[in-house]
């Protein structure tokens, strides 16, 4: 059997490209390695940030129109993906200053309070001097998400297979061929979208093409879900990101999935990992997790600190925290999202189809350095 594309990986990405490649008329074949919705990767659970406090103008595009792919899945799949609980930055000016440039120039929406004025309207939280809030952001219920655009792809015609792990890509004049166990699939183009697995599944291709993946660094990142103290309601939870002002301190980001608490997260400082399962060790750092706490004693007063619920999660890191998302021949690769990707689902997606059946550009900043 040879098929327009296979796309490896059925995650945010991967399921967001076959449902963008399958609508577009291409015969399509998803193999994911593990079963449907599990954990081992990066977008597994139940809620993420959506949001569109970037501070360049590129990334705020992709969010305005991510936005509408959302709404466009809610319509088609009957299913509430996208809540607007609206989202708060604060901390360092000189981040807020470039965050409230950009978004101003896209003409969105964006309030600029003190702290005491947040601080009076989400009791839950407390707050650097300056907050800017965007009424537009919120959170997305990221397990339905990534069922919605599934069953999308299925829909239209992709197969879907799980338990289908990919050991080796080959490239030859015909094609492609991946070996998933003792089968070897033929396609004409493959979209690799791995996550932290797609170095390893594409990394020697790009650098025989003379087109090299830059360094991805794949870490162990810790979440917590905290409880949330009685008398708060939803309303009173916007997602969050604090910049602070402190330069040695790091980004944390937060927001409350219904039904587990408020999740808080440092972004991206945990230690470089294998992300296969048999080499990954998934117990909670000790000291890691007293970090968290310190900080949500501080920070979050709304959540009782003493009962985390940790989370085990798994960041692609690329230079300067920009994707990759690229083709070469008849390979395209999307790996990068260092922790912020997921938002972006249905836009990636429909980025990665354009490169694999018509070689649409990508923004530059996502793409392999030339040969």
């Amino acid at each position: 059997m040879t098929v327009d594309c296979i796309v490896i990986g059925a995650g945010i990405v991967g399921a967001a490209a076959a449902r963008s490649l399958a609508e577009a008329g291409a015969s399509v074949l998803l193999l994911e390695a593990f079963e449907r919705g599990h954990d081992r990767g990066s977008s597994h659970g139940a809620s993420r940030i959506f949001r569109h406090g970037y501070p360049a103008a590129d990334y705020v595009g992709l969010t305005i129109a991510a936005r509408e792919a959302w709404r466009l899945l809610e319509r088609s799949s009957g299913r509430r993906i996208l809540d607007a609980t609206g989202a708060v930055d604060h901390g360092d000016p000189a981040a807020l200053d470039a965050i409230a440039a950009a978004m101003g120039a896209a003409g969105l929406d964006l309030d600029e309070l003190s702290g005491a004025e947040a601080a009076r309207r989400w009791p839950g939280l407390r707050f650097e001097e300056r907050v800017l809030f965007s009424p537009d952001g919120g959170r997305l219920y990221a397990a339905t998400a990534i069922d919605a655009l599934l069953d999308a792809a299925e829909a239209a015609g992709a197969e879907l297979r799980f338990g289908a792990r990919v050991e080796a890509i080959g490239v030859d004049d015909k094609g492609v061929v991946v070996r998933a166990g003792i089968e070897a699939l033929r396609a004409t183009r493959v979209v690799v979208a791995a996550g932290s697995w797609t170095p390893r599944l594409a990394g020697g291709l790009l650098q025989e093409a003379g087109r090299p993946l830059p360094r991805i660094r794949v870490t162990e990142e810790q979440p917590a879900h905290f409880p949330v103290r009685a008398g708060l309601a939803d309303a009173a939870w916007p997602s969050f990101v604090h910049y602070p002002s402190d330069p040695d301190a790091p980004d944390v980001y937060g927001l409350l999935t219904p039904g587990e608490g408020v999740k808080v997260g440092i972004h991206g400082n945990g230690p470089e990992v294998d992300p296969d399962p048999g080499r990954r060790d998934r117990r909670i750092d000790a000291g890691r997790l007293r970090r968290l706490q310190d900080y949500v004693e501080r920070w979050v007063p709304g959540v009782d600190a003493a009962r985390p619920a940790s989370i085990s999660c798994l960041y692609d890191n690329a230079p300067a925290d920009d994707f990759v998302l690229d083709a070469v021949g008849p390979l395209t690769v999307a790996t990068g999202f260092s922790g912020h990707g997921f938002k972006f689902g249905p836009v990636l997606g429909d980025l990665l189809a354009g490169l694999a059946l018509d070689g649409t550009p990508v923004p530059q900043r996502f793409r392999l350095a030339p040969a």
